[in-house]
């Protein structure tokens, strides 16, 4: 599995996991900002992006994809930031493939199961029709139904390729159904001794109260920040709260 990657900047080695449903240039002006100081790595998860399209999307295929590429990139020793399922592919690849994680940094997610609520995104991307010439405008409107929230459409809709003919979605839509289970959960086991930054939206409620107990069963040396004026998407909704906080850290 070779994920496509944007690489920005140099110095050491920083690679910034997307969540689902999105890509590495999701990252856009935190990966610029941080570029100054380090050579950011933004790879396409599978299924998703330009990365290949492949069955499987437990978290022990994410981690050993991330691995196969900081090992592509000789960026052994990286700092590893992930955010929603990003991040709990982030603390598998800690998890499982320790030495190849100089820190770990978790944006917005817990190592437990979450409810189905983003499976409705998914059937309504599948149930899409795609003919030649579908403008943003109809697909937008075709969604609404399924996706309510404009800005989560929008954002959804950055992995429609309008410029194909017909449109296609560069998702592995059949893949990521068949694996949503998979990344609803997390059946990872052991422990990561590095160093360890959690980091949630104040407006989120990914991450309770209670989740600080798992954290510190498999990251002991984790430390927790909140960022203000930011919900679940926290380095796109405060960019400049969510770089001040993980500048303060790094």
């Amino acid at each position: 599995m070779r994920l496509n990657v944007t690489v920005m900047g140099d110095g050491p080695p920083l690679l910034l996991a997307h969540g689902l449903y999105g890509q590495g240039r999701n990252w856009g002006g935190v990966g610029k900002a941080l570029a100054r100081r380090f050579r950011v790595l933004m790879p396409d998860l599978r299924n998703h992006g330009d990365s290949p399209q492949a069955a499987g999307m437990t978290y022990a295929d994410m981690a050993g994809d991330l691995a196969e590429l900081l090992r592509a990139q000789g960026a052994a020793g990286a700092t590893v930031l992930g955010h929603s399922m990003g991040g709990k592919a982030a603390m598998a690849l800690a998890l499982r493939h320790g030495a190849l994680v100089g820190r770990l940094v978790v944006c917005d997610i817990a190592p437990r199961r979450y409810a189905p609520a983003l499976r409705p995104f998914l059937a309504g991307m599948r149930a899409l029709a795609l003919p030649e010439g579908l403008t943003r405008r109809e697909a937008d409107a075709a969604l609404a139904d399924s996706v309510p929230d404009a800005g989560i459409r929008g954002f959804l809709l950055q992995s429609l390729d309008f410029e194909a003919q017909p449109p296609r979605w560069k998702l592995g839509l059949a893949a990521i159904a068949a694996g949503m289970p998979d990344i609803e959960g997390f059946d990872e086991d052991g422990r990561y001794e590095g160093e360890t930054l959690v980091i949630a939206g104040a407006r989120s409620d990914y991450i309770e109260p209670e989740d600080r107990a798992l954290f510190l069963r498999l990251f002991p040396r984790a430390a927790f920040r909140v960022v203000e004026g930011a919900g679940h998407w926290v380095h796109a909704d405060n960019p400049r709260g969510f770089l001040a906080v993980l500048e303060e850290w790094l």
